[in-house]
């Protein structure tokens, strides 16, 4: 809710392109166009999602899903996210056309060379495309094109991370979610209100999915809250409230941002997380620790770092952050995807 009214949610560019690649790959089979296609999302919801700019020819099919982002100021609404689909010999083939970046440096979800399609749209696209081909012997290849993709790539961080020639086809859940500030602090605010009234006095934040499903698959946690950027506002909500304990689950990438104070981790407020790495280094001794600053991912830097005294270092840095924060008994543990649980502060046992 903002201002009394509901704020929209959008779908991601992965959703546009699993719905984009189903009515083409569907086209392909029928020889009919299809105007709208229903494509599932990881959630198992469904949507229902309109098709524009169809095209059929002898061997392939093509069309296109308007990107649409709800209330939320996203650099890609509006966008085309075209699907072309021709028929192989078997299994399906994604790949990434004109306007769709190119990895160029490793520690990213997607080995160099390949297309920035992320692992769940490409799984997305895949499931959809299964759905049309069930019972056809062969296979398709899919390429996902975004026309005005190279032009907005450039005002995404995408060329600092080392994607280059366009933007990445993205999301977790295939939904975007309104990113309106007061309406995300208000909604922390009103869930933590509500699991204290349970009589809850230990609270467990979560920036978003990754470190949701981190927490109920590593310690069982089922009710943890996310907080999204806003780790500062959270603990002071929770201290409020009169929670008495305080544990943050995170992924390095946001998690490393505390080592230097950062308490909202959106990128537009502040990075940081290479300085702070390489400043740990140092600190550990790490003679080639500048290397940290060429880094595109803190999975990258990891990697540098893994074997030296960095992380010790990180980790008591942050919990000297978050006890200037609060007086509560604080203590949080940074994961990796890849290496699992990576480093714990003090109090986070």
């Amino acid at each position: 809710m903002k201002s009394n009214r509901f704020l929209k949610k959008g779908y991601t560019t992965g959703t546009c392109a699993a719905a984009a690649a189903k009515a083409a790959a569907a086209m392909l089979m029928m020889g009919e166009t299809v105007k709208t296609v229903s494509v599932t999302l990881p959630s198992g919801e469904k949507l229902s999602l309109n098709t524009e700019d169809r095209q059929i020819g002898e061997s392939k099919a093509s069309c296109a899903v308007k990107k649409y982002s709800g209330d939320d100021p996203d650099i890609t609404n509006g966008i085309l996210v075209y699907a072309e689909v021709t028929k192989n010999d078997g299994g399906i083939r994604i790949d990434g056309g004109k306007g769709v970046g190119r990895v160029t440096r490793g520690g990213l979800d997607r080995p160099v060379g390949s297309a920035a399609i992320n692992s769940v749209p490409r799984q997305m696209i895949r499931d959809a495309v299964n759905e049309v081909c069930s019972d056809f012997d062969g296979g398709f290849d899919v390429v996902i094109s975004v026309p005005d993709g190279e032009e907005i790539a450039k005002k995404t961080f995408n060329p600092r991370l080392g994607i280059e020639g366009g933007i990445s086809i993205l999301g977790t859940s295939g939904i975007v979610e309104p990113m309106s500030e007061k309406a995300l602090l208000d909604t922390i605010f009103l869930e933590l209100k509500a699991y204290r009234k349970t009589g809850a006095k230990a609270v467990v934040f979560v920036p978003g999915n990754y470190g949701e499903k981190f927490a109920k698959t590593e310690y069982g946690i089922t009710n943890a809250v996310q907080c999204s950027n806003y780790i500062g506002d959270s603990i002071d909500y929770a201290s409020d409230l009169g929670f008495s304990e305080i544990l943050i689950v995170s992924h390095m990438g946001k998690l490393v941002k505390l080592g230097s104070g950062i308490m909202n981790t959106h990128s537009k407020y502040a990075d940081g997380r290479m300085e702070t790495l390489a400043l740990c280094a140092a600190l550990a001794g790490m003679e080639d620790f500048e290397k940290i600053l060429d880094c595109a991912t803190t999975d990258e830097a990891y990697e540098l770092i893994r074997d030296t005294k960095t992380i010790d270092i990180l980790m008591n840095r942050i919990d000297t952050y978050l006890k200037r924060r609060t007086d509560l008994k604080i203590g949080a543990v940074m994961f990796s995807n890849k290496h699992g649980v990576i480093g714990e502060t003090a109090d986070a046992e």
